[in-house]
């Protein structure tokens, strides 16, 4: 896992979904923040998004949806990190997710679901805090 201080975090756009203003928005203040960032690109499959997790040893793995295909390509993913030994990964989400999914979301391991017109200093202060609490 990444330094003490360090928070890696993963920004990953999953599925055909070719709209990633959103995800470069969030990617650069959580950089902004202090965090090192690393962006996927658009059209990532739950695998590739996986193994770049693993070879970046990140803290945190952002997905972004806008498609309407987060219950077909959140679950590989992660189970994917789990399969991987990086089970304390923590995942959240963002984008287009209607609200009757998030606590089927929530169940598989998502642990934050960030909608349009989230302060974007939120999901930052959101992922610092709860880092923060695991380390404790």
């Amino acid at each position: 896992m990444a330094e003490e201080g360090t928070i890696r975090v993963l920004v990953a756009k999953p599925g055909l979904d070719g709209h990633d203003r959103g995800a470069k928005v969030v990617a650069r203040a959580l950089r902004d923040a202090g965090m090192e960032v690393i962006y996927t690109g658009i059209r990532q499959t739950p695998e590739m998004i996986v193994e770049a997790a693993v070879q970046e040893d990140v803290n945190v793995v952002g997905l972004s949806i806008l498609s309407g295909a987060h219950l077909e390509l959140f679950p590989p993913i992660v189970e994917g990190l789990k399969e991987k030994g990086m089970a304390e990964v923590l995942v959240v989400a963002g984008g287009i997710i209607p609200d009757e999914d998030v606590s089927t979301l929530q169940q598989m391991g998502i642990k934050a679901i960030f909608g349009p017109g989230t302060p974007t200093n939120d999901i930052a202060e959101f992922i610092k805090k709860e880092l923060a609490d695991r380390r404790n």
